[in-house]
């Protein structure tokens, strides 16, 4: 009893730090789960290119180490600036001031085109007199040395024109092999760079239509957050409501036991009362005839003893003197009124209804809110209508769509005359080819018929026949001289102002430097202009935050041009949503906790003044005997006394006595006992339990009382909280959204790769694929071109000596002559 009157006065306490902790935590819905946002950033990358090292590498350095001695002026750039910017002002002998290496080499392939023709001239002349390439005349001592000599300087330069012209068919090869996948690169790269362009809108539509994850995901958590938040509602009233219904079910215990206890009493008093009456006037007549009969002289033996006895046969209790307590049970009659245990078990089905009750309250709310969510916000909405240049964008993806379509047909022009040029190449090289395999029969006839030409019998054909295979190759040496001649300088002219001009200038960084220097560039070529940008970009940067993965958002620095974050302001959108969260309302009027015939039962109790009931005399009253002797030991003495008597008369008295003494206690004095015994039971229930019945019934009612006053208060407070916490939680999502959108925009939607890449494949395709092979060809051919000379002279002058001598003189000097045999006197025919 004193520990439920302690607890009532902590159910303020209690719920209030039940409170504080919801305030706190928002547990109850559960940590915000992270959305799966589908990558809206397209996987565009374009291939690198390289090429292969292979055996020509050192051939091709010593091309570009070639080129760099020829061309040893900086980059043009006031020239370059010039030529852009006002085509007509460009002066010729700045050109001629820039371009003096190629012009030296222009100068000298000019002297070749006009020597060696003019010099196959002559000598045909020369030849139709007989007067060149004709025969030794005369055998002397040094023929044999002369000879040798000759033959080893026209092997040799025979051995490099076979070297140049089998690297010139390699390099011939090569670069028509390399010029269809760079043609091919062309296309692709443009693609690359429109598809670049074309996809940035349609990225950002479907980072737009992302919005509906944060959305379905709230409406999905819409669906039974009225049930939620009255399970967490009830979930943190339900120990002070389940305490307090509690107080009231032990108290309508209590009250029914005190009730039975003090109804019980009250009968069992009547009764002693009403058995008191009856036992007394017998009690009385036993007492008067024993003390008469006892007093008698005729009494033997131990009469004095019973006649003390039987003095003192009386009444012991007197409950006449007990005060009634009738004034308390009219006070209490038809209490309790209520059942108790009925009405607990109805409150705490009410109670328990109550997620139920805040659904359908918050049915409406949840409707409206639910109509709010679906809405799309504004900037959302416009994200991809209002980024920088979107016009402008479509106007280049369709520029680049356009010029890929365009540049097809040129594309293939340059491989139809790229097929030329590599046919006019295998027709030069297998003419050096044919020089060459002159050159080889002449010096292998010749050399032959030197090794015959002792034998008598020989008719000296192979030596005549060697000398007319050098004479050939002279022939096509001088007759391919101009063409040779013509496309070394042609395929020179381009791929070494390629190479130095161009190739040199990206590799050193001074084309870079050159397009991000302020008015080298004309407006229609300004990056910065023709993307419609507030402020220059470098484009070095620019393509080294490319290369890095960088994407349009960083390169082109767009937050100076485009507002992301107005269009990621959400903040009407989440007020709209605010607004009806804090719509959310809650009656629980219906919780009563006490019902009204309760309410009157504790009242009744209240003012009952069962407190002030004299236990202390019933108590009294009841620790007395019925009778103060016992009747039962005095009958037994009466017997005994009676046997001892010596007339009949007077002993059948005193048994009789006895006989009525056993009688009168089992009929009278046994059930007053009882009823006393029930009486102690009633008496002592009532003294514990009354004194502080009255002050648990004052708690409960102030308790009740306080509770339903507060408790519309306290679920208004945990509904603010939770609906609280559930707007954050809603706000979480679309955090969620316009955090990854953020990064979606600035951090992977249109990467720039693929124009590094670009960039890096014209680099690779131009300089690595297409110039170093172009220049390693003319190079070899123009190895070729200046060799052909010592290989006209040399052949030349070997013919002679594999020619028949005209005269020849009949001395031992004649083993000059003889190469390869044993000197020996021989005669000679002339």
């Amino acid at each position: 009893m004193r520990a439920r009157g302690l607890l009532l006065p902590l159910l303020g306490l209690g719920l209030a730090v039940s409170l504080q902790g919801a305030a706190q935590l928002c547990g109850s819905l559960g940590p915000v789960e992270r959305l799966a946002f589908t990558p809206a950033a397209r996987a565009r990358r374009l291939a690198p290119r390289v090429r292969a090292p292979g055996p020509l590498e050192p051939l091709y350095g010593t091309v570009r180490r070639f080129l760099g001695t020829v061309q040893l002026n900086p980059f043009p750039s006031e020239l370059v600036k010039t030529l852009l910017n006002e085509p007509s002002s460009v002066k010729a002998d700045e050109v001629v001031r820039y371009e003096a290496g190629y012009v030296v080499c222009a100068v000298i392939a000019v002297l070749y085109l006009l020597a060696v023709p003019t010099a196959g001239f002559c000598f045909c002349c020369c030849r139709w007199h007989r007067r060149c390439g004709g025969r030794v005349k005369t055998q002397h001592k040094t023929m044999a040395c002369e000879r040798g000599t000759l033959v080893a300087f026209l092997l040799l330069t025979t051995a490099v024109l076979l070297v140049g012209v089998v690297c010139a068919f390699i390099t011939n090869q090569r670069t028509h092999d390399h010029m269809g996948p760079s043609v091919e690169a062309v296309p692709e790269a443009l693609l690359s760079l429109q598809g670049l362009v074309s996809d940035v809108p349609e990225e950002l539509q479907a980072v737009a239509e992302q919005f509906s994850l944060p959305q379905e995901r709230v409406l999905k958590e819409l669906d039974g957050v009225g049930e939620r938040i009255g399970n967490t509602a009830h979930s943190q009233l339900r120990s002070t409501v389940y305490l307090a219904l509690a107080s009231v079910h032990s108290l309508g215990q209590a009250l029914q036991v005190s009730v039975d206890s003090l109804q019980a009493l009250n009968s069992t008093l009547v009764a002693l009362r009403e058995g008191q009456q009856r036992l007394e006037p017998a009690v009385r007549g036993h007492r008067e005839r024993l003390l008469a009969l006892l007093q008698e002289p005729q009494c033997q033996e131990d009469c004095a003893g019973a006649r003390s006895r039987a003095h003192n046969l009386e009444l012991g209790a007197d409950f006449s003197q007990v005060p009634h307590v009738d004034s308390v049970l009219h006070r209490l009659k038809g209490v309790p009124e209520a059942n108790f245990s009925s009405l607990v078990q109805e409150e705490n089905s009410t109670f328990n209804s109550l997620p139920l009750l805040v659904a359908m309250q918050m049915d409406s709310v949840v409707k409206d809110l639910k109509k709010a969510v679906t809405q799309l916000p504004e900037g959302v909405g416009t994200m991809a209508e209002g980024f920088p240049d979107l016009e402008a964008a479509s106007r280049w993806s369709q520029a680049l769509e356009d010029l890929e379509q365009d540049s097809r047909p040129y594309l293939q022009a340059v491989q139809r005359y790229e097929t030329y040029r590599w046919i006019v190449g295998c027709v030069l090289c297998s003419a050096v080819l044919l020089v060459v395999a002159c050159n080889l029969l002449g010096l292998g006839l010749g050399t032959w018929g030197l090794s015959a030409r002792e034998d008598p019998s020989h008719s000296q054909a192979k030596g005549e026949a060697g000398a007319r295979f050098l004479m050939v190759g002279v022939g096509c040496s001088f007759l391919l001289a101009v063409p040779l001649i013509l496309l070394v300088f042609a395929t020179f002219l381009v791929g070494g102002n390629v190479q130095t001009l161009v190739c040199q200038g990206w590799a050193s960084g001074e084309l870079f430097k050159f397009a991000d220097t302020p008015g080298n560039l004309p407006p229609s070529m300004d990056l910065a202009h023709l993307l419609g940008l507030r402020k220059n970009i470098s484009v070095r940067l620019a393509y080294q935050q490319c290369r890095e993965g960088a994407v349009l958002w960083k390169v082109l620095q767009l937050n100076d041009s485009y507002d992301l974050e107005t269009h990621l302001d959400i903040h009407q959108y989440t007020h709209q949503l605010q607004r009806e969260v804090q719509n959310f309302k809650v009656e629980v009027k219906e919780l009563d906790l006490l019902s009204p015939e309760a309410h009157r039962d504790l009242e009744a109790l209240q003012s009952s003044g069962l407190e002030n009931l004299d236990y202390g005399a019933v108590l009294l009253q009841i620790q007395k005997p019925v009778v103060k002797t016992d009747m039962e030991q005095l009958a037994q003495e009466l017997e005994v006394l009676a046997q001892a008597q010596s007339q009949s008369s007077w002993r059948e008295q005193l048994r009789e006595e006895a006989r009525g003494l056993r009688s009168l206690h089992q009929e009278e004095v046994v059930p007053q006992q009882n009823l006393m015994a029930k009486l102690n039971l009633s008496v002592r229930a009532l003294q514990s339990s009354a004194p502080h019945l009255q002050l648990e019934a004052s708690g409960v009612l102030a308790n009740i009382t306080y509770l339903k006053g507060e408790l519309p208060t306290w679920a208004s407070r945990i509904l603010r909280t939770e609906s609280e916490c559930f707007l954050n939680r809603v706000l979480g999502y679309f955090s969620q959204y316009v955090a990854w959108v953020r990064e979606e925009v600035t951090q992977h939607i249109a990467t720039c790769q693929p124009l590094s890449g670009a960039l890096d494949n014209g680099h690779v395709v131009l300089c690595d694929m297409v110039a170093d092979p172009w220049n390693a060809f003319w190079f070899c051919l123009a190895w070729c071109a200046f060799f052909l000379i010592p290989s006209i002279v040399f052949a030349v002058k070997t013919s002679k000596y594999f020619r028949p001598i005209r005269k020849r003189l009949s001395s031992s000097s004649s083993e000059e002559t003889q190469l390869f045999h044993i000197p020996r006197v021989t005669s000679l025919k002339l």
